[in-house]
Parts: C-alpha cells; structure tokens; sequence
C-alpha cells in the first residue's frame, strides 16, 4: 500500500487514444496480476508485487482539475496503463470509487482497461454513457500460451455479454497483434467469435494495436526469457522502441484492419 506523491494523471503516449485529441492516463495500482509474456510490464520493474495507492482523492482532484482545464474536445483518462483496472477489484474498490466520480463529470470520458471477468461492480450500478469497458482480446490459442492467469478469451466474451445486457458502452482492443504462421486463421477465427456475441448496438470502439516495447525494457525481457520466440522472431529496434519490422507489421495489420472492418463501421475503429 503506498501514498501516490505529485502528479496523478499523466498524458498519453503518442498515438494512444480512441478519438479524442485530449487523452491521459492515471494507474492507481503498479503491477498486474496476470502474467502476459508480451507485456512491457516484464520488463520495468524489479520485483513481481503488486502496488496500490489508496489516496484516490488525490487521483480524482487532478482529474477533475484536467477537466475544467480542457476545451471543447471531450478528454479521455485511461486506467490499466500499467495494470488491470479490474482485476484486484475485490480489494481495491476502484470502481466502486470511481463510477460515482466520472457520473458526476459526464463530459469526460473513462476507460477501464482489462482481461478481467471482475464485473460484479458494474453490473450493480447503472450504466454511465461516458464510461467504456475495454477488453484486450487475443485469439484463444495465443492467449493459452501468452496470457497466463488471465481468463479466457470465452469467459470475457460471457462478461462482454452480460455488461451489454445492462448498457454499458464495450470497447473491444486487439492489442497487441501478435504474428505467427496461422495469424490469418487465428484473428479471423477470434473475429468470427466475438462478433457472433457482441452486439453493435453499444459497441463504443475497436482498437488495433501493434506489438512493441521500449529498447532497455525488451532487453531486460529478452535477459529473463531467452529462450522466448515471441521476443526473438521478426523484430527489429527504430527510435528506441522494438516491434515487428515494418513489412510484417503492415502485413498484420492490414489483414486485420480490413477482416476486422467487414463487421463494424469504420467510424468506430481507431
């Protein structure tokens, strides 16, 4: 448990957002539960515990004080940065914490990032327009092999399902895409599944987002699991960050941005 000192919420990277140009994030917690070989949350710290901090007060002011501050472009503050923004909720409270604030501010909007199926919160409260509950998605056979810990991708979409039932606004995030010889076969068959079960309707956003690390956090990965394949095949390092080189990047992309795009409007994809 620890005091988070100074700034609470902090810009986005570059590129990360889902449409609006006012975009920050804040982590009320260090750490994940989940054990995802692919995150860069391997790399940056020392030690696998987990932090939280309990002056959400603190957190809250200071988004509060970016909203007044923004103009006219509804501002988006993303949670799950560098953890799961559900799924220690059974100790942490952090929805039942944070719903109240962000139904009181509803010209911002609140994005809970997760794998976790930790909905109960949620499904007790009444629906907030402004807040989106965003599922990373992997197709299933690459989830079993990367994603340890986290549920399913089945058992999210059963959670997708009953939180669409209430109303609550779905975000979907591929991300990140991650290559092998069968990608064509996996997306399209993970895309297939999860648009035979999630409605349109209330459907918020889709994302893509490629794989990539910082330089000094993909050595201390590659350093811990050298004999990882995910971290060794068809990478390459530009301006200090390490992903897929650009032909295998684009390759995966666009072959999921278009499969992607015979199920949604384009206006919905980012």
């Amino acid at each position: 448990l620890a005091h988070k000192a100074g700034k609470c919420v902090l810009a986005a990277p570059s590129g990360y957002g889902i449409g609006s140009e006012q975009n920050s994030y804040f982590s009320h917690m260090l750490n994940c539960l989940y054990d995802c070989r692919y995150c860069f949350l391997q790399g940056m710290y020392r030690s696998a515990h987990m932090v939280l901090f309990v002056n959400y007060e603190d957190f809250q002011q200071d988004i509060a004080t970016q909203i007044q501050a923004t103009g006219p472009d509804a501002p988006y503050f993303f949670s799950g940065y560098d953890c799961d923004s559900l799924a220690m909720e059974g100790i942490t409270h952090f929805t039942t914490e944070f719903l109240p604030f962000f139904a009181a501010h509803p010209q911002a909007y609140f994005e809970l990032r997760t794998k976790s199926i930790r909905t109960k919160t949620l499904l007790a409260t009444q629906a907030l327009p402004n807040c989106v509950v965003a599922f990373s998605m992997t197709p299933p056979a690459l989830a079993d092999k990367f994603e340890t810990g986290a549920p399913s991708v089945a058992r999210r979409l059963e959670a997708i399902v009953a939180l669409q039932e209430c109303g609550w606004p779905i975000g979907l995030r591929f991300d990140p895409l991650i290559y092998d010889r069968d990608y064509q076969l996996r997306y399209r068959d993970l895309f297939a599944q999860v648009f035979a079960q999630v409605r349109l309707d209330n459907l918020h956003s889709v994302s893509l987002g490629q794989f990539r690390l910082p330089r000094d956090i993909y050595k201390t990965m590659y350093r811990l699991y050298p004999d990882e394949k995910l971290l060794a095949y068809g990478l390459e390092e530009k301006d200090g960050m390490v992903s897929y080189h650009s032909a295998l990047a684009r390759q995966l992309h666009d072959f999921c941005a278009e499969t992607l795009l015979g199920y949604i409007p384009s206006d919905i994809f980012f």
